[in-house]
């Protein structure tokens, strides 16, 4: 308990030193993301099967 209440506490104090500051440094500047669309590797309509195919179990008695 002891522990966790440290670590609250010097994590409070940081943020709250960063808050103060923020005037003085400015915000942050904002990130930016790539621009790029998805990655087609398979043709469309091709699906590739690993393993046995899946089949429901519609009746739990049946295995």
């Amino acid at each position: 308990m002891l522990l966790l209440g440290t670590v609250a506490l010097c994590c409070a104090l940081i943020a709250g030193t960063l808050a103060l500051l923020e005037p003085v440094f400015g915000p942050p500047p904002e990130r930016q993301v790539a621009d790029r669309g998805p990655i087609d590797t398979a043709a469309p309509g091709t699906v590739r099967v690993i393993g046995a195919p899946f089949v429901p179990n519609v009746n739990p008695r049946e295995r």
